[in-house]
């Protein structure tokens, strides 16, 4: 494998864009397309960099040093108040009775059906103050909509604050160079509060890559491009490159991605993250009554991964690819790409549980490319099924 390019010089290669008011720019928008971001897309109402160029070397950039990711999109939910730790329990089936002050989950939000309406982050500032760091979907009017009838003192508003990710082997050197030995130190999915010449700070060891890194709260969105700057001139001995989130390194992670490989007609159980439920726990949760239900019926699909023979893709897919064995459909491909390091096609597919085995052999029809496929069902994730590489 070639070794990754040097950083690129910053340049804009934006000639025009049409921004209106509804759709927002991110505090770090500016130094984006300073720094080569060619293309966005949108993501909780705000324009997120896709492109730097070559997804590829992208990936091997992540893989190989580190890359900084605009993640504003990330929006967070705070919640505050008396109530708000019981408020934020009923808005999840994950257990949180031990969860300290400082340290993130990952949980899902459940509606009362059990569909799943997010699968953020959660981070606990205080006793009674969370953020929830959110994917694509309106988890604020989910939020204040619950409020209505939950009989809690809580307040649920966004705040000013806007994460970058800092993602790759050589991230923990990058950040002691900028805060020190103590926050490089954090330990998986914790976190600190700081500040960085003024400007208030959340920095976590948590990312949505598989490999290790940090995210960088910022709370002071007017500088943003003063934050992306610092943290680009840290890098320079450490050949960090601007970038953006990776589907293959996600894809080969197992990580899920929200409307893609889930939405509000998916529930746990489906998704293989029964270990976020809390069947037992004593506290009322939105949708316990339906997911104890459907856990005792049993599911009728479940999530798997396959390798899809032939030439490498060229993209991911841009619609759900149909599964069929012997000739009949029995599932859908959610996310697909080609993996470089594995060499192979590789993608996340939901299926009928009675085809879901292990060395199945599936067809899938790839409907926007007009052509079929072999393919195995294999085990997820595809790489560093432990995570060893994102805890280490």
């Amino acid at each position: 494998m070639n070794s990754p390019p040097a950083s690129p010089k910053p340049t804009s290669k934006i000639a025009s864009a049409g921004f209106g008011t509804q759709i927002r720019r991110s505090p770090f928008f500016a130094a984006t397309e300073k720094w080569g971001a060619t293309g966005y897309s949108v993501y909780n109402h705000m324009y997120i960099p896709r492109d730097f160029g070559d997804p590829v070397e992208n990936f091997w950039n992540l893989t190989k040093t580190a890359i900084l990711c605009d993640v504003a999109v990330e929006r967070q939910v705070e919640i505050t108040g008396p109530d708000a730790a019981r408020f934020v329990q009923y808005m999840t089936p994950r257990n949180l009775t031990n969860m300290a002050v400082g340290q993130a989950k990952y949980i899902l939000i459940t509606d009362q059906h059990g569909g799943i309406i997010n699968d953020p982050v959660l981070l606990k500032l205080a006793d009674n103050h969370f953020w929830i760091s959110i994917g694509d979907s309106d988890v604020l009017l989910w939020a204040r909509g619950l409020t209505a009838n939950a009989g809690m003192d809580v307040t649920i508003c966004e705040p000013d604050v806007s994460p970058l990710q800092l993602q790759g082997p050589n991230s923990r050197e990058i950040i002691r160079q900028i805060f020190g030995d103590a926050i490089a130190k954090l330990k998986y999915y914790w976190f600190a509060e700081t500040e960085l010449n003024g400007m208030p700070l959340v920095v976590s060891r948590t990312g949505w890559s598989s490999e290790l890194g940090y995210e960088i709260f910022l709370r002071d969105r007017s500088r943003g491009a003063e934050l992306w700057e610092i943290i680009m001139a840290a890098g320079t001995d450490y050949d960090l490159h601007p970038g953006h989130t990776s589907s293959i390194r996600r894809i080969e992670g197992g990580m899920l991605s929200y409307h893609a490989d889930m939405d509000i007609e998916t529930n746990p159980f489906e998704i293989r993250l029964d270990r976020l439920v809390d069947l037992e726990m004593d506290a009322d949760f939105v949708g316990k009554t339906a997911l104890r239900k459907i856990k005792a019926e049993g599911i009728s699909r479940i999530q798997i991964g396959i390798v899809i023979e032939g030439e490498p893709l060229t993209s991911p897919n841009n619609e759900f690819w149909p599964l069929f064995v012997d000739g009949r459909q029995v599932g859908k491909v959610t996310s697909a790409i080609h993996s470089p390091r594995l060499e192979k096609n590789i993608a996340l597919s939901m299926i009928e549980t009675g085809v879901s085995s292990i060395g199945q052999q599936v067809d899938v029809m790839m409907s926007d490319q007009d052509q079929q496929r072999r393919a195995i069902i294999v085990p997820i994730p595809f790489h560093d099924p432990k995570k060893s590489i994102a805890a280490g």
